[in-house]
């Protein structure tokens, strides 16, 4: 007789999707189970212990502002911190920090452990269950039933994973760790289509082998700059990185090793991620290149286990370590493991509605590296979303739907749904339109809104947060007020070097030079000075916000005037109005993405590969607009 379990969510995977994805369920007061082959392995780092990035930061900043835990999380275990892109303007600067493994995985497991209404159950998902073209609950492989109505499938790269290092090939879906088996071929009988994906991951060095002094040393830094809005500042101490280069002879003894190599044999079909090539992938596409940089980082505190950034690959274990002692600082390497490829399973995301629901079977969501991306923090994004409508799904309300112009959340899901996917997605900057508007900086006041009304912000948050938009406001408006007289700042311009004025000017115009430091010029006006002096938390974090809100007003009021514009076509419903076979008027490129993808709004559908705004124009027309 099986045994049996009642649950109102059930999230398969503990990867950091389905961390997300539980904690937020539970959170808005679903019954959930989370479901893991490995309680030890809850929220792995399966590739680079580090959080953040280009783009990524902003949407770990975003998860953080919605009531998530990875902000949270990473603060408390960072061990290097750094704002990228600071040489350019906010729209682009995005945190990064290295991590310590171990503790980040103990940590998410505490704060999971003591969720409430969260159970974990240690188990591999081997079907999904349905009755009447709903999703019902998942059967473990132990023969464990777990009655849900809703399902969110987190599984990573475990379903039907493969491992490569060279000609040898080992199931599983991460190094010493099983596959999951079963679950693909469950998903696929409801008419769901699958796919494969390549990643990889590169050698773990032993750091007694290492030659430091032969490297550049790379320092963190340790400002106020953090990854969630209520966290302190970072507890554990920080340590540096360090940087080197590839040469000719290391490139000469990978290329010895290309004719074993899982990508150049024909071991390997599927598609690997662009922006994060293999070494030899490197080589290859780039013959003339002599060298490539390499970043040795830090696992931990308490290991000396260390990644090598750059250096990804699935060539044969012998021609990795010879090609690495090539470099002088790894002349005496000794290594924990080598780098190695992993194939994996993954779903067609435009099967998805934009609330990560299944289009073909209600009450199934998806989330994570199974929709096709790649990154931690694309899948915290997505685990999150999931999370949220899962549980709203069970209390039959409306889903959340971030827009383009909302966060970067809203622009990762929207290319999935909409376009789809023919390598593994990674977000950029550059992806999102409306950057301007969704920078890290503002996140919480673009998002926290959301979280008190869904109920996912604790008071401390929605605290702080109120506190911080009151002061940012006033402080914005005392400076369009304030008229200063040349004689109470000319010294302080001069000292800048910029030009000292020659009448009467408002205070945001001076706070408008890019020169100028709101807070260093706040020292020659005593209201503000003080009102800053007052401020016992998040008192920098307000300043810079308040600062941007001033510097770039003219470039935030010129985009929100487009993504209004934009907006208005995403209020035009269109799904299920059209037969789009029986449009003549389409191109037939049009028709056949239309109907494939079945777009909610009017701008979704301008947004299809193939669908051109000519196309958008006869649809309007139709619509009798």
């Amino acid at each position: 007789m099986e045994t049996e379990f009642h649950f109102d969510v059930v999230v398969i995977g503990a990867g950091h999707a389905g961390c997300e994805a539980a904690h937020a369920a539970a959170r808005l007061g679903a019954r959930t189970c989370l479901i893991t082959m490995d309680m030890n392995k809850i929220a792995q780092m399966s590739c680079n212990p580090a959080i953040g990035g280009i783009a990524k930061g902003q949407i770990v900043r975003e998860v953080d502002a919605l009531g998530g835990l990875t902000g949270l999380v990473t603060d408390a275990t960072a061990i290097q911190f750094r704002m990228l892109n600071r040489s350019k303007g906010p729209a682009m600067w995005s945190p990064r920090a290295q991590c310590d493994r171990a503790r980040f995985i103990t940590t998410w497991r505490q704060h999971l452990e003591n969720t409430e209404n969260l159970s974990i159950w240690q188990d591999e998902v081997a079907e999904i269950i349905a009755e009447n073209g709903a999703v019902s609950g998942v059967r473990t492989v132990w023969g464990a039933i777990f009655h849900a109505r809703a399902v969110v499938v987190t599984a990573g790269t475990f379903l039907n994973g493969l491992m490569h290092i060279g000609r040898k090939q080992v199931r599983g879906g991460r190094c010493a760790e099983p596959a999951a088996s079963f679950l693909t071929a469950s998903i696929e009988s409801f008419g769901i289509r699958s796919a494969r994906m390549k990643t990889g991951t590169p050698v773990r060095i032993d750091a007694r082998s290492v030659h430091f002094d032969e490297m550049t040393e790379q320092p963190g830094e340790t400002d106020y700059h953090r990854f969630s809005f209520i966290s302190p500042l970072r507890p554990l101490p920080q340590l540096p990185c360090w940087t080197c280069d590839t040469n000719a002879e290391v490139h000469e003894t990978l290329r010895q090793g290309l004719a074993d190599s899982p990508l150049y044999n024909g071991q390997i079909q599927s598609i690997g991620p662009r922006y994060c090539p293999s070494i030899e992938t490197k080589i290859v596409t780039f013959p003339d290149r002599d060298h490539h940089p390499l970043f040795l980082e830090p696992e931990g505190l308490d290991t000396n286990e260390l990644y090598l950034n750059g250096f990804s690959s699935s060539l044969p274990m012998n021609i990795q370590i010879a090609a690495l002692k090539k470099i002088p600082c790894f002349r005496d390497l000794v290594i924990y493991r080598p780098g190695y490829a992993i194939e994996y399973d993954f779903f067609d995301p435009t099967q998805l509605k934009h609330s990560l629901e299944s289009k073909i079977l209600e009450g199934l969501f998806f989330a994570g590296q199974v929709n096709g991306t790649t990154g931690y923090e694309e899948a915290a994004g997505q685990g999150l979303m999931a999370g949220i409508n899962a549980a709203l799904k069970c209390g039959d309300s409306e889903p959340l739907v971030l827009h383009r112009d909302e966060a970067y959340i809203g622009v990762l899901i929207d290319d999935l749904v909409t376009k789809g996917v023919d390598e593994p997605y990674r977000m950029f900057t550059s992806r999102a339109e409306y950057r301007i508007l969704l920078r890290q900086d503002n996140a919480d006041v673009r998002l926290t809104p959301y979280a008190e009304r869904l109920g996912l912000a604790s008071e401390e948050r929605s605290k702080r947060f109120h506190a911080k938009k009151e002061i940012v406001g006033e402080t914005v408006d005392y400076c369009q007020k304030l008229s200063v007289k040349p004689s109470q700042i000319n010294s302080y311009l001069e000292s800048l070097g910029t030009t000292p004025l020659s009448g009467g000017s408002k205070l945001v115009e001076l706070v408008n030079r890019p020169q100028v430091k709101l807070v260093e010029i706040a020292e020659n006006f005593p209201e503000l000075r003080d009102k800053f002096a007052a401020l016992t938390t998040d008192k920098e974090e307000i300043i810079e916000a308040a600062e941007i809100e001033m510097k770039y007003a003219g470039y935030i009021a010129r985009e929100r005037v487009l993504a209004d514009k934009m907006q208005r076509l995403e209020a035009i419903k269109i799904k299920g109005r059209f037969n789009y076979n029986e449009l003549k008027q389409l191109s037939t490129e049009a028709r056949q993405k239309l109907t494939a993808i079945d777009p909610e709004t009017l701008a979704q559908a301008g947004r299809i590969p193939g669908v051109s705004p000519s196309d958008v124009s006869v649809l309007l027309v139709l619509l009798g607009r």
